[in-house]
């Protein structure tokens, strides 16, 4: 789930002990433990030691620690399982993963060895969640599933209800939504028939969750609401936090950025009272991607810095992947791209170690595997009566079996007079085995080579994705505008650039010579020139941008003769507005551009010149754009017009597509986008996609 991550499993009390229940004051278990002596103040220390679960680690972890000692010195092995059991979730809580595996391990052992199977079922739950934070994803489900056989034999419906819902928490990860949604309301139900208000809220925040990963954050909202309710009913401060980040999470979406932050500062000031670093991670990056989205950059970067650093000495990879893409867009705003390219390369290194291809089949095959062993005792009843059956049909067929005794005689004097035939047969099929195996071998390495470059060409979807700006954080300044963007191939020679510098917004379409990979390749160099070109150089005009745009075309690819020269190039129309007055100038290469006014469309023709080396060079033209309040401007590339289909097989050409803009001209222009889109696909029906397509549209 790439825009919030919820990671929560319940907590359950690990020690029912004579007559001193959880529920006990704090004041009545410090007299206890001053006065008492033995097992009896051990048992009161590691009660003391979960009072503080949801509020203060380091003080839970205190207590903790004190009882092992005593147990240890008494050989009390009850509490020196259930203090190793509580370190171990205390350290969780505070991210330090790896020693929190090792008290669990150590805990699993000595319940075991008492018998504690309830006991020994949680301390798996608690390991699965380890396994799930490390994104180990294989050892989550094997751990989940051993601590809910435990749960069902024992018929403990609290802690069913945790495991449905860390199971849950698994498949929402893999985007198996349907999957995810059937353990929540499995374990939601279980936790309602009990009555456990602190595990009912954790469901309604996961449910939450769900619904904000599909983007339905009216479903999602409502749930955060529930989920914070009941986590202030019980001081549930670590939930508190979390359901607050959650709820800043839809006000970012629907861009009520001040309310986001409200909620996300009272989230830091709580996650600081109860010293939860993985929650302040989460906090700080919030803010800090709130305050970037405001386009306050200063006040962004303190936040991310310490959100990153944080998330590193932890060493979550799903903390890692979250803030290093937050920092590298940040540097990115600010211009410095090595450093954003540097933090690019480090999320999707993380995001490779979460995503592994194989973990959703794990997930899967686990889950099956729990179900099948759960009707294994339901079938073995079945099979006493099937044997009985069976013995039956033995006699019966030993009946029929001698009647069969002559005619096998037959049938051996026959085989014998074919033997030889089949010996043939069997030689032949011997060389046609070999040879089916050298093609299988050959068909392997094939799809393997296949397999390498597809993943490969996926790599560079993601790196070219990185270099588009998101049609949403092109700029806050831009006036209203829509992006369609539609790839033929998983790269695309397409690409959409825009730059801001003073009070100037440049935005540009262009077409790359060829799509797929090498399409992609001269896109990345396109967009790499047009940033170097207006980095370095003051405010230019768009037709002065294609002109040096055009020099280190030819320059860098060499094409510098007439016989030598490759054609390798691109298509562009590019646009410069004047954020303050609105004034708009343009140049294009090979693609026009279309102002509409008051329902009339007015073309401007392109210089019929692309950006690479020609015999004739001639400097591009620049155009003044008479536009008013509320004209529209389109640039485009030719995928949209070149595409086949219709009722007879043929391209829509540009007339129909200038006209079909022409009639959706007074629509939003986020209809306008789904519209074009609607009728693009409508066109090309069962055909296949020709070339890569973009259009852009902007209001003045």
């Amino acid at each position: 789930m790439s825009k919030l991550a919820s990671y929560l499993f319940l907590l359950i009390s690990l020690l029912n002990i004579g007559n001193i229940q959880c529920e006990t004051k704090v004041d009545s278990l410090k007299n206890i433990i001053n006065t008492s002596s033995g097992k009896e103040k051990v048992d009161a220390l590691l009660i003391m030691s979960e009072q503080f679960f949801a509020s203060d680690f380091n003080l839970s972890l205190s207590y903790s620690r004190e009882a092992f000692l005593i147990s240890d010195k008494i050989n009390y092995k009850k509490g020196i399982a259930v203090a190793h059991n509580n370190i171990g979730y205390s350290l969780t809580d505070l991210g330090d993963y790896k020693n929190a595996l090792e008290h669990y391990l150590i805990s699993i052992d000595l319940f075991k060895e008492l018998g504690e199977e309830n006991k020994e079922a949680i301390a798996y739950n608690d390991i699965g969640y380890i396994f799930q934070s490390q994104g180990l994803i294989e050892k989550a489900i094997e751990n989940y599933i051993k601590s809910l056989k435990l749960l069902e034999k024992l018929n403990d419906k609290g802690s069913v209800g945790a495991c449905l819902n860390n199971i849950g928490l698994l498949y929402h990860e893999q985007n198996n939504f349907e999957k995810a949604l059937e353990y929540y309301e499995k374990g939601l139900k279980v936790k309602e028939e009990i009555g456990d208000e602190k595990s009912i809220a954790v469901s309604l925040n996961n449910l939450g969750s769900l619904y904000f990963s599909q983007q339905k954050y009216y479903e999602a909202k409502e749930y955060f609401f529930k989920s914070l309710a009941k986590r202030k009913k019980t001081n549930d401060k670590p939930g508190i936090g979390q359901c607050l980040i959650n709820i800043a999470g839809i006000y970012r979406e629907q861009k009520e950025y001040d309310t986001a932050l409200e909620y996300l500062l009272m989230s830091e000031k709580i996650q600081n009272e109860i010293n939860n670093t993985a929650g302040l991670v989460n906090t700080l990056n919030s803010i800090g991607v709130i305050y970037r989205l405001k386009q306050d950059k200063q006040s962004a970067q303190p936040y991310l810095d310490k959100a990153y650093n944080l998330a590193k000495t932890i060493g979550s990879p799903e903390l890692i992947k979250n803030t290093s893409l937050s920092l590298s867009n940040q540097y990115r705003d600010l211009k410095e791209f090595e450093k954003s390219y540097r933090l690019l390369i480090e999320h999707y290194q993380m995001v490779d170690s979460l995503q592994n291809t194989e973990n959703t089949h794990k997930t899967i095959q686990a889950g099956m595997q729990y179900e099948f062993e759960k009707k294994l005792h339901e079938n073995e009843l079945a099979q006493v009566k099937k044997d009985h059956e069976h013995e039956i049909e033995i006699k019966e067929q030993k009946l029929i079996s001698y009647s069969f005794g002559i005619g096998l005689v037959a049938l051996v004097v026959l085989s014998i007079v074919i033997l030889k035939s089949l010996n043939d047969k069997k030689k032949a099929n011997k060389r046609i085995t070999i040879q089916k195996k050298e093609i299988e071998d050959k068909s392997l390495k094939l799809e393997e080579a296949l397999i390498n470059i597809t993943d490969s060409v996926k790599y560079a979807k993601r790196i070219q994705q990185a270099l588009l700006q998101s049609e949403e954080h092109i700029s806050s300044n831009v006036p209203p505008h829509f992006i369609l963007f539609k790839p033929k191939d998983i790269v695309s020679g397409d690409f959409y650039w825009s730059y801001e510098k003073d009070n100037f917004m440049y935005i540009a379409a262009a077409d790359c010579t060829g799509h797929g990979v090498p399409g992609a390749l001269m896109s990345m160099l396109g967009i790499s020139f047009l940033n170097s070109i207006n980095t370095v150089n003051n405010i230019l005009s768009p037709a002065e941008i294609l002109d040096n745009l055009r020099a280190k075309v030819i320059e860098d690819l060499s094409q510098n003769t007439k016989s030598g020269a490759s054609r390798d190039g691109m298509d562009i129309s590019l646009a410069k507005i004047n954020l303050v007055n609105h004034e708009i100038e343009w140049a294009g290469a090979n693609n026009n551009l279309w102002v509409i006014s008051q329902n009339e469309v007015r073309e401007y023709k392109a210089d019929r010149q692309a950006i690479n080396f020609t015999e004739n060079l001639i400097p591009y033209t620049n155009h003044k754009i008479e536009a008013k309040k509320d004209d529209l401007i389109y640039l485009f590339t030719d995928g949209f017009a070149d595409q086949f289909g219709g009722p007879n097989g043929k391209k829509i050409k540009y007339k129909p597509f200038k006209s079909f803009l022409a009639s959706i001209a007074n629509k939003e222009l986020n209809e306008q986008k789904n519209l074009l889109n609607s009728f693009f696909e409508d066109w090309k029906g069962n055909l296949e996609q020709i070339d890569d397509v973009c259009v852009i549209g902007i209001k003045v």
